[in-house]
């Protein structure tokens, strides 16, 4: 359509992509900080203070196929760096309303999960004791509120958005490649460190995909409407 025909060339897109974040700056900082004050206060009282005795999730057999890896933490913590680097690229107010409607209804709904239905992972192979790293994330974030994995959920919901954004903006390939490759090693992470299992990185990518596509569809619609 003509809309492909304004999308900025490769020789543009750090221009286009610095006006981007400047575009609303001092809002898109204050919004994403109250945003994720309000998620981690909700779910770690949730995390707490469970209705009923978490159910395990159990381990499949691709569980088995990702051995446990301590050095994947890093990768895991990396998660608030990339969700926090989409919205700094959204350059229009109705974009940011949508953005910010879609994540707290996708937060909702795990968080409504989680409280009907609370949930934990089977004990590591190894005593994370003897990983202070990794010993000190079981303390602060305990393996409950496992299913669905709202780590995962977030980082799809975000390469979904990083392609949509990159697209506009004409990136090189390799960014849009090395996006995805972030988001699969978030994804990996989790298993890997024994945060969560692969049921709840399956649902939990399900529902970040879900959530991203139907606001996204949501979201183009709206100007035909109006117009």
């Amino acid at each position: 359509m003509d809309a492909a025909l304004t999308l900025p060339t490769y020789g543009t897109w750090l221009r286009e992509g610095g006006s981007r974040i400047w575009r609303f700056l001092v809002i898109k900082f204050l919004g994403t900080t109250a945003i994720m004050v309000a998620f981690f206060i909700v779910y770690f009282w949730l995390l707490n203070h469970p209705r009923m005795p978490p159910t395990t999730v159990p381990r499949v057999f691709l569980d088995h196929l990702i051995p446990f890896w301590p050095g994947a933490l890093p990768l895991y913590l990396s998660l608030w760096a990339y969700v926090i680097l989409a919205p700094t690229l959204l350059r229009t107010p109705r974009e940011l309303v949508s953005y910010s409607v879609a994540a707290i209804a996708m937060s909702a709904i795990g968080f409504a999960v989680f409280y009907f239905w609370p949930t934990t992972v089977p004990s590591p192979e190894v005593d994370p004791q003897q990983m202070p790293t990794l010993a000190h994330l079981k303390i602060v974030d305990a393996t409950g509120n496992a299913f669905p994995s709202l780590h995962v959920a977030f980082a799809i919901y975000t390469a979904l958005w990083f392609r949509r954004l990159f697209r506009e903006m004409g990136t090189r390939p390799w960014i849009r490649a090395a996006s995805w490759g972030w988001c699969a090693a978030i994804v990996y992470s989790t298993v890997a460190i024994r945060q969560h299992v692969v049921l709840d990185a399956l649902s939990g990518g399900a529902l970040g995909f879900v959530v991203a596509v139907v606001q996204q569809r949501l979201l183009d619609r709206a100007p035909k409407a109006a117009g």
